[in-house]
């Protein structure tokens, strides 16, 4: 796995509606990972519209404030 770049994760943007943060892409999209991915352990984002990757630097105490924030709950999906 080729890595593009380390982010620290405080220079990433959480979208607290969609539980993701995204950093910008030099291909003109975000590189993306969702709060649940990193509290799993997870620390690479990866870009939807290219093959690049990156690595996110993080502390697990520094997830702590936002999904206590966030109280990740299912989101109500009708048909």
């Amino acid at each position: 796995m080729s890595i593009y770049d380390q982010v620290e994760i405080e220079d990433m943007l959480f979208d607290t509606d969609l539980q993701i943060y995204t950093y910008p892409c030099p291909c003109g999209d975000k590189f993306q990972i969702s709060l649940l991915d990193l509290l799993d352990g997870s620390d690479v984002a990866v870009c939807p519209s290219c093959s690049l990757m990156i690595q996110v630097i993080f502390e697990p105490e520094d997830l702590e404030s936002v999904a206590t924030e966030s109280v990740l709950q299912p989101v109500a999906v009708s048909a």
